[in-house]
């Protein structure tokens, strides 16, 4: 199996967007990928056992891309052998009304992970540059007190939201948590099939909505956004990684390798020690169980 670096897959500032591959399969079949994939998620839940234990770092994983990228499944494989009580996952739908009394990135700061936990963003803050960037009308429903319609909606305003989305990563950040940003990168002609089968299969039909088909003739304007938004705040604190998506084996093994490989870098994570005069009293404990 060809080797998998995250430095193949980093998005930078001057990246040419248009160019990112969205099919790969490391010279492997599907039987062959999922065997790497279970072995590096294993590897991923112990070292996240070793985070939960060492409390000083949390992990957000970011989850961005479009209709049928494979978010939902590559979620439930990636991270099926972790410990339950250390992985958060959030699926941030149409905003409620509550959540529209608050600025936009409200309610995901309070769904960050604490420390020593992962947590895991299905579509993300940047749904608020993005689909409202597509659909500008959504902004009304925010209540803003200087967009009172859309025409109030100008370059500026976006350019404000990238900043603001900048300084929230930054943020966080610089309070110990780590950040993945992963573009789940989906063809239009895979959208295609993808859509298909969801009409073909009758256990799949529940996924299908005719607003899927509204918004796939939007596919360049959704392309634009994504380019301009990823390529505007793509950094080293939170980095975006391209995921070629149309093969959803290779896919998971992608997220799964390159966060395994990241966080390896982080030397400090480690089981805290004993305290040392609980360390010197272990043979008088173990005494006490053996003898009740």
């Amino acid at each position: 199996m060809k080797e998998i670096k995250s430095s193949d897959f980093r998005i930078l500032s001057d990246t040419n967007f248009k160019k990112l591959p969205t099919y790969v399969d490391f010279d492997s079949n599907d039987k062959d990928l999922e065997n790497s994939l279970e072995d590096v998620r294993k590897e991923l839940g112990k070292l996240q056992d070793t985070m939960y234990a060492h409390g000083k770092y949390a992990v957000l994983v970011c989850l961005q891309g479009m209709d049928t990228a494979g978010k939902d499944s590559l979620i439930r494989e990636v991270f099926k052998d972790f410990n339950a009580r250390g992985v958060v996952v959030h699926s941030f739908k149409v905003p409620t009304e509550l959540e529209r009394k608050h600025d936009y990135l409200w309610r995901h700061y309070i769904a960050l992970p604490a420390r020593g936990k992962l947590g895991v963003f299905n579509r993300t803050h940047y749904e608020n540059v993005l689909v409202t960037r597509v659909h500008p009308e959504y902004i009304l429903g925010e209540y803003l007190p200087n967009v009172l319609k859309v025409s109030d909606i100008d370059d500026s305003f976006w350019e404000r939201r990238f900043e603001q989305i900048k300084e929230f990563e930054k943020t966080i950040a610089q309070n110990g948590t780590i950040i993945f940003k992963f573009f789940l990168n989906v063809s239009k002609e895979e959208q295609k099939n993808r859509l298909l089968r969801r009409l073909e299969k009758m256990q799949k039909h529940w996924k299908f909505s005719p607003d899927d088909l509204k918004e796939r003739k939007l596919w360049d304007e959704y392309q634009h956004c994504y380019e301009e938004a990823i390529l505007k705040t793509t950094k080293d604190h939170a980095p975006w990684y391209n995921v070629p998506a149309d093969n959803k084996p290779a896919a998971r093994l992608t997220v799964a390798s390159i966060l395994l490989e990241e966080l390896k870098k982080y030397k400090d994570i480690k089981e805290p020690d004993l305290d040392p005069e609980d360390r010197a009293r272990i043979d008088e404990y173990r005494y006490q169980l053996e003898n009740e």
